[in-house]
Order: C-alpha cells, then structure tokens, then sequence
C-alpha cells in the first residue's frame, strides 16, 4: 500500500526537500503540496492523503486552524496529520494535539526520522518521542492539567466512566509516554492484549489515536504532570 502524502509548508525550498524525500521512498508518493492552511485544507478533501505533514506556523490560515478543520471533517476522518516544528516543543503542540494532530516533529529531524514519522502516523500511532512528550507534560504544568476541562467537561467524565478499570489502567500507562511492548511488561500480558484495550479505550472516548489518548490522560487528571 502506497502512503499519500500532504506537504503543507509556506517554504517552497523545504516542501521541495520533503518531496524529494518521500517520492524516493517506494511505499510513499506526495499527492499535493500547500503553501498555507487553507490550500492544506482543500487538498485534503481534493485528494484525501493518509498523512499530512502540516507546518504550524503558515501566513493566513496556520497549520492550527488547518488541522481544526480537516479533523472536523468526517469525510477526512482517515487523514493523519504530523505537525511540524521549528522547536520539538512548540507553544502551539498542545493546541495541536488538542485538534486532532497524531504527533509533531521537529524541522531538524533527521530524514530517516521524517519518513518514519509518516509511516507511524498512518499507522495510527502516536508519534510522541520522549523529548517530545516531556515538552508536552512540562506545558501542562504551565498551564494547569485542566486547563481545557471547560468545554466538555461533563461529556469527557461519562466517556471516562465508560472505561473498565483495566482500560482506565493503560489509558493512564499511554498517558505516560509507554508503548504497547512496554505496558504489556509492566501489567504482564500480550501486546496484543494491550492493544485491543487501547482500540476499544480510544472508541469509547471518541479519539482519533493515541496522540489524543494521551492529551484525554492529562485533561482529564487520571495522569498529574511531576514537578522535576
């Protein structure tokens, strides 16, 4: 199966760079390239990529705003997106996270990074990497845990009651950064085990992936930021 690729990026130099990159990879090809998040969003719902990789800050409509509207979509409920930054912890990662986005990378990434970043996203997975997560802990430290509690705070207490405890138990190990390899050790059963709680915690919760599995942790207090 060939993974189709979104560029969203207002830097033609780097969207070229990109293209490059993945058009040389044989389970990839670029289906379309975006100069700001409006273009991003009609090439989405034009093309319909798996993945999108979606530059966060982008003149007119950003990658925020962007990512917002194509995971509002259900028509594009299948399309991933991989924000990109110019720092792995970026001020708007959370906002992202919160919007939808499976993950985000760093510009300075290496490009065997890059291409796997892709390949995670359409998997379903979160691409979290440690600095990243830590960022993002260390963001809801600044912010308060349940900053975003709000709206929806009523709907996100039912769906978290819906949870087995066993389901409750991974959600709180996904929130902490551990695989699928890593949970399965930790409670002693098969990562098979361990993944089939985490689809059925990500159904009852209404989350796209992981990556929202892990923001739905913290806002929801089940895991508490620590003070270093």
């Amino acid at each position: 199966m060939t993974i189709r690729v979104l560029l969203a990026d207002d830097q033609a130099l780097l969207r070229s760079a990109f293209k490059v990159l993945v058009d040389s990879e044989p389970d990839m090809e670029v289906v379309g390239e975006a100069a700001d998040g409006a273009q991003a969003v009609a090439f989405a719902r034009s093309e319909r990529p798996d993945v999108v990789l979606m530059d966060i800050r982008m003149p007119g409509t950003d990658g925020l705003a962007a990512t917002r509207l194509i995971t509002a979509d259900p028509e594009l409920s299948d399309v991933r997106i991989v924000m990109l930054t110019t720092f792995e912890v970026d001020e708007y990662v959370v906002q992202s996270l919160r919007a939808g986005a499976s993950g985000f990378l760093g510009k300075g990434a290496e490009p065997e990074e890059l291409l796997g970043a892709i390949r995670i996203a359409h998997a379903g997975e979160a691409l979290l990497s440690p600095a990243a997560t830590k960022g993002l802990i260390a963001t809801f430290l600044a912010q308060g845990a349940g900053a975003a509690t709000v709206d929806g705070g009523g709907a996100r207490t039912e769906r978290l009651a819906a949870l087995t405890a066993r389901e409750r138990e991974v959600l709180v190990l996904v929130g902490g950064g551990l695989s699928n390899d890593e949970i399965a050790e930790r409670l002693d059963v098969s990562p098979l085990t361990v993944k089939t709680h985490v689809n059925r915690t990500m159904a009852k919760l209404g989350a796209r992936d992981r990556a929202q599995l892990v923001v739905t942790a913290y806002e929801s207090g089940l895991v508490r930021p620590r003070v270093e």
